[in-house]
């Protein structure tokens, strides 16, 4: 009897000591919360009819393209915008030392202008028409755009352009919104400088015309924010964060949500609206490695298939 009553003691111990039914039970994992400043909103189009702008894709939100004030150690004053078409992305500088940062994607328009110019128009919801140029050499694909696109969501332009001008002469470089959110702080063929239209309306709101802005060549891209490379998705980092994570956490994207999935863009069974959403996307790379950036179109990264149509020189 002594020997079953301490048999029964022991089980009931190591009964205690195992999981119950309630720690072993799995765990509700939370939705991953969108920032506020990302979220789905609804603004005034060019006729005064709503137009509904829909959340960014938290998988798009990874740290170099969301905004967020950041030290800054450039020599501009406040109120200056400045943009690295190298490291995808555009500063307004604040006071303080420090800048709102934003990501970008570039366009091989982009990269035609550096130097300084001003902001001597803004537009909501711009209408946009493709040049003499456009019409000329590529009329199977701008043809039936030679009488212009009204603002709106099927406009190239997104929800606002900034147009810089050196005095009276348009440089045809442009600061606008996008269609096409999963772009954000990658190359594209075509269009200047493209942000996520919430980002660009807020800083519509901010800055006024006769705002200065500067764009940074290659050498000064490297010279203030240090080598990048491209990721195998199309996105850039510092060198040093590919040497070592650890370096810059600026580097990962948002918890949970891998960079790849901000790759590939969602089928559509509707017709295509869009004029550019015809193109073909170029695709990846087959190589996986990173590799410093120099041009960002030579590496055959992604591009979107919804292209911003601003024109180059």
């Amino acid at each position: 009897m002594r020997l079953a009553s301490l048999f029964a003691a022991l089980a009931l111990g190591l009964a205690a000591c195992g999981p119950t039914q309630e720690t072993a039970a799995p765990t509700t994992q939370q939705p991953v919360q969108i920032p506020e400043i990302y979220q789905a909103r609804t603004d005034t189009g060019p006729n005064g009819e709503p137009i509904p702008i829909q959340a960014v894709r938290a998988a798009y939100l990874n740290d170099r393209n969301r905004r967020q004030l950041v030290p800054y150690n450039g020599s501009e004053s406040a109120g200056t915008i400045v943009v690295d078409p190298y490291a995808r992305v555009l500063y307004h500088v604040q006071p303080g030392g420090q800048a709102m940062r934003y990501g970008v994607a570039v366009g091989r328009a982009g990269l035609t202008f550096e130097g300084r110019a001003t902001i001597a128009r803004k537009a909501s919801w711009p209408s946009w028409r493709p040049t003499d140029n456009m019409l000329r050499t590529e009329p199977q694909l701008y043809g039936q755009f030679r009488n212009g696109l009204p603002g709106g969501m099927q406009n190239p332009l997104g929800s606002r352009a900034l147009y810089l001008y050196q005095g009276s002469v348009d440089t045809y470089y442009r600061i606008h919104g996008t269609l096409d959110p999963s772009s954000i702080g990658k190359a594209t063929s075509a269009g200047c400088i493209r942000m996520f239209n919430q980002d660009v309306m807020d800083l519509f709101e901010q800055i006024p015309t006769g705002t200065q802005v500067i764009v940074r060549s290659q050498a000064e891209s490297v010279r203030m924010e240090g080598p990048m490379i491209e990721t195998p998705e199309g996105y850039v980092v510092p060198a040093t964060a590919v040497a070592d994570p650890a370096m810059d956490p600026a580097a990962a994207p948002m918890a949970a949500l891998p960079m790849q999935t901000a790759m590939a863009p969602v089928a559509s069974a509707q017709p295509v609206m869009d004029p550019y959403a015809a193109m073909s996307a170029v695709p990846a790379a087959g190589s996986i490695q990173p590799a410093l950036v120099s041009d960002p179109f030579a590496s055959g990264a992604f591009v979107s298939p919804v292209e911003s149509a601003v024109p180059a020189r």
